[in-house]
């Protein structure tokens, strides 16, 4: 029984990478506002009704790697050991993330740099990793998730993070090599960390 479940599992997340890979590359080729669900599901060889059970809207098929990022993030930092400090797992989950996702973020930016809508809904998604982090440095302070200091740090991580992926994929870095990618990841932890040093050693203000 266990075996027929693990199998029907992998059947359906094989179907659904190839729906998102067969997505992003007629959205690279053809543009996203002239792509449609159809196109996909045509591409695919699978039905519409195949597709929207995967990924209920278009926009969630073309940031399908953005949903699932955000998943695996907030499993990684639930499940630390609790002497492991939030910002070191954030950072190896970066880092362990860039082989698998980079030449697919590569392309869905170049797309996204054309289509200033999906520039907002991308920074709205991403904005939402502000939360998992969040709870994460809560505990390490010792506060609830909604004071304003595991905010602060979380929302100056995720834009430090924001700057860091747009630096990486804007036309000048393209041919950045992986090195380099995770000196830029570095220096956006690194920012955190200070930054998290720096309340740390500031007297609670209420």
């Amino acid at each position: 029984m266990h075996e027929t479940v693990g199998l029907r599992e992998r059947k359906k997340q094989r179907t659904r990478e190839l729906i998102a890979a067969t997505a992003l590359d007629l959205f690279a080729e053809r543009g996203y506002a002239q792509t449609t669900v159809a196109d996909v599901a045509a591409a695919a060889d699978v039905s519409e009704r195949t597709v929207f059970a995967y990924f209920p809207t278009k926009e969630d098929l073309f940031f399908s790697d953005q949903v699932a990022l955000e998943r695996a993030l907030t499993e990684a930092l639930e499940t630390k050991p609790p002497q492991v400090p939030a910002l070191d797992v954030l950072r190896d989950f970066i880092v362990e993330s860039l082989g698998d996702r980079d030449e697919r973020e590569r392309v869905r930016w170049q797309i996204v740099c054309r289509d200033e809508t999906l520039h907002q809904h991308l920074r709205a998604r991403q904005t939402r990793l502000t939360e998992p982090i969040a709870a994460a440095i809560a505990a390490e302070l010792g506060e609830d998730v909604d004071d304003l200091r595991p905010q602060l740090v979380a929302a100056a991580v995720v834009a430090a993070i924001i700057a860091a992926y747009e630096h990486r994929y804007r036309a000048r870095s393209r041919t950045a090599t992986r090195a380099q990618a995770i000196a830029v990841v570095d220096e956006a932890i690194a920012f955190g960390r200070a930054g998290l040093e720096a309340i740390r050693s500031y007297p609670k203000p209420y």
